[in-house]
């Protein structure tokens, strides 16, 4: 390959309106395989571009998690395992869909209320309540009561439900905010929507930290 018939990481980058640092990125975490080089310089041509292009439409249109899009991206999967990727995603994003859909419903509806004080004089909002929130558990009885009902089940049960009873939120966090750390680049880790929490990045970033110990 020559500079003729290829491009360096700026270009590359330029191309679909990213940083290079991006591109550097997904090449860390085994997204993207290494490009040839020409006096220690990455060299991206054709083929390369269309592979970058194809990352960003999975990564940044599509939302995939970085493993998944290392499969639908690399060349090597089969034509089964980068559309069980795709799948996977795929419910995601219904279920994303399903959500925003839900609160544009609810919010459509908020904004046609004719009263000044919603909480205080809207008609339905007692219906409102108890159609899309927890309360709508305690039916039959009023705020103050069902509120009462809550908080005795809460005690009884030894469970949490709703917003923590600690007023002072910011001096008690409900959790840990902080992202998770691959353990092998330190890079962020995409949590696991189910079974135990991942330890690294991309399977490549394992097979990596793999290596490096059987090295040693």
């Amino acid at each position: 390959m020559t500079r003729r018939d290829a491009v360096h990481i700026g270009a590359a980058a330029a191309l679909y309106g990213l940083a290079p640092s991006a591109v550097r990125w997904w090449e860390q975490q085994g997204v993207l395989d290494p490009p040839a080089r020409e006096g220690g310089k990455r060299l991206y041509d054709d083929t390369d571009l269309r592979r970058i292009g194809l990352v960003y439409l999975c990564c940044v249109v599509g939302r995939m998690p970085l493993d998944q899009a290392a499969v639908v991206a690399s060349g090597r999967a089969t034509r089964r395992a980068w559309q069980d990727a795709v799948d996977a995603q795929l419910v995601q994003v219904e279920r994303q869909i399903a959500q925003l859909e839900a609160a544009r419903g609810y919010l459509r509806h908020a904004r046609g209320c004719a009263d000044d004080d919603i909480a205080g004089s809207c008609p339905v909002l007692d219906a409102e309540l108890s159609a899309h929130t927890p309360r709508g558990r305690y039916q039959g009885a009023d705020l103050v009561t069902a509120a009462r009902a809550a908080s005795a089940g809460a005690v009884g049960t030894g469970a949490e439900s709703g917003p923590p009873r600690d007023e002072n939120a910011t001096a008690r966090p409900l959790r840990d905010e902080s992202p998770a750390r691959c353990a092998n680049c330190r890079g962020p880790v995409t949590p696991s929507s189910h079974g135990r929490p991942r330890t690294y990045c991309s399977r490549a970033c394992q097979q990596r930290a793999y290596r490096a110990r059987h090295r040693e």
